[in-house]
């Protein structure tokens, strides 16, 4: 076989093997695609941001995690009742969150 025909069923099948690929990333039964995993780390990002700079939350005690469409799932332990309404308060007021499941136990 010549060079350029050996090349050429090379890239085809990189070229194919890429497109399987990127078919099984995307959404299948409620999973996410790339670009909305990457929308809910940011906003992950920017709630955990909002706790670590809010002086009555512990972000070292509160796990943050952003599924389907903006919701907000926060656990761990909060001190107070206090910290655990503000946990809240503080991941509703980011841009691109619809909702706030808030899942953190008082533990004094």
């Amino acid at each position: 076989m010549k060079p350029n025909v050996i090349r050429l069923i090379a890239l085809a099948t990189v070229a194919g093997a890429a497109t399987v690929m990127i078919s099984g990333c995307s959404v299948a039964r409620k999973q996410e695609t790339v670009g909305q995993y990457i929308d809910g780390s940011a906003v992950t990002t920017e709630v955990k941001a909002k706790l670590v700079n809010d002086p009555e939350t512990s972000a070292a005690n509160i796990n943050v995690k952003t599924i389907d469409g903006g919701v907000v799932q926060l656990s761990g332990f909060a001190k107070s009742q206090r910290e655990k309404d503000r946990a809240a308060e503080l991941a509703r007021s980011v841009k691109g969150v619809t909702q706030v499941h808030n899942g953190l136990v008082v533990k004094p």
